[in-house]
């Protein structure tokens, strides 16, 4: 199997008898004739597409979705409860509302809105030149605020359960919780 490089080392495509006939060999094709930018403009189609469903059919009318797994196997709030009634109050433009249903969600938008516009932005304007030299160094950094972001999430779901953190759960109602008993 031949493999072809491009100016910097990356391995671009597979030639030879065993890509053509492989089914991973015809996928990587297809997908190599795809856009570039067409993976997050369907991701920010799709995204659109739940905001505007949560917008329209309410979630904190009963019956519209199915309830959280998590909180009906343990009666406990988990990071991500309350996440569909805060975007249904960031669309309508209730920023408090949406504070009270998840905070950690309305914390992290800026973060998201800032990473997907990055992604679209560097998919139909791809960087011409060498990567830059802090490259490696910044790896490093991301791992390092991945961690950071998982001892938030445990964190965040720890202390909403607490009567400490009782400010942290959906409306400020505590779980059905033997904790609370």
């Amino acid at each position: 199997m031949d493999e072809t490089a491009n100016d910097y080392g990356d391995q671009t495509r597979q030639t030879g008898p065993r890509a053509a006939g492989a089914p991973a060999g015809r996928t990587r094709a297809l997908l190599a004739r795809v856009h570039p930018g067409t993976w997050p403009v369907l991701l920010g189609a799709v995204g659109l597409a739940g905001i505007a469903m949560v917008h329209f059919v309410d979630p904190n009318e009963p019956g519209h979705y199915p309830s959280c797994p998590w909180l009906v196997l343990t009666g406990t709030w988990c990071p991500g409860c309350g996440t569909m009634r805060a975007v249904h109050a960031l669309s309508n433009l209730d920023v408090i509302g949406a504070l009270e249903m998840n905070v950690f969600l309305v914390a992290m938008v800026p973060y998201l809105l800032y990473s997907y516009i990055n992604w679209l932005h560097r998919s139909f304007r791809p960087r011409t030149g060498p990567p830059p030299p802090w490259t490696r160094r910044r790896r490093i950094l991301n791992a390092v605020w991945l961690w950071s972001l998982l001892v938030g999430i445990i964190a965040f779901w720890i202390l909403r359960n607490t009567p400490i953190g009782l400010f942290l759960a959906p409306g400020g109602v505590p779980a059905v919780s033997p904790m609370y008993g």
